[in-house]
């Protein structure tokens, strides 16, 4: 099974994303700071989404990412499949933080069980086609709109989403253009996926974490 270390996230000021990241949601998160003056603009096709156990924890960490300085996009509230909400960090970012459960079981707190990163795609079924051919196995799907990995062992879980329509979860327009800003680190050889994604690896993701 493929697996996903971590995912680079391009800024322009390392410093400042680094305390942004800090701050907000604590230093175990898989994710890694790489300085890039690369041009992009709107949407960049993708959102991290963390999951937790409740709602309790869901408002930590959406209250903790705004107070450090991201931008609410969607405030958090129940849903037909739970509760969540939506942020941008201050270096463009979109980050979904959400629970399956709509009641809380215990005192709150920023503990984080899944990082999912959400690729959106032009097209769902070509997609998943091209990234079963490279070694992910599929979990779960729902026709040409949403497709799940395998990740159970990883650190980071890999899902497929219509662009527009990830778009629309997260609050934004789904127009934009250039750079995604977004390396994902796994233990493959390096590829760039049909929508510009690019992959690269780690050698010894057990000693490189």
């Amino acid at each position: 099974m493929t697996y996903i270390d971590h995912v680079t996230l391009e800024v322009a000021d390392t410093d400042a994303a680094h305390t942004f990241y800090e701050t907000a949601f604590g230093p175990d998160i898989p994710v890694r700071l790489q300085s890039s003056e690369a041009a992009t603009s709107g949407f960049r096709g993708f959102t991290l989404s963390l999951i937790v156990s409740q709602p309790a924890n869901v408002n930590a960490l959406f209250d903790a990412a705004v107070e450090a300085g991201a931008t609410e996009l969607k405030p958090a509230s129940k849903s037909l499949w739970g509760y969540g909400g939506v942020v941008q960090a201050p270096d463009g970012t979109i980050w979904q933080i959400a629970s399956s459960s709509k009641k809380d079981s215990g005192p709150p707190s920023r503990q984080v069980d899944e990082v999912v990163l959400l690729l959106g795609v032009e097209d769902v079924s070509a997609s998943k086609k091209f990234y079963v051919d490279h070694g992910l196995t599929v979990a779960k799907g729902f026709g040409s709109k949403y497709v799940e990995f395998d990740g159970a062992s990883t650190p980071v879980k890999l899902a497929l989403y219509k662009r527009r329509g990830l778009a629309k979860v997260a609050g934004v327009s789904p127009e934009g253009s250039g750079s995604h800003r977004l390396v994902i680190g796994s233990d493959v050889e390096p590829f760039t996926d049909p929508d510009g994604f690019a992959w690269a690896k780690v050698t010894d993701p057990a000693t490189e974490r």
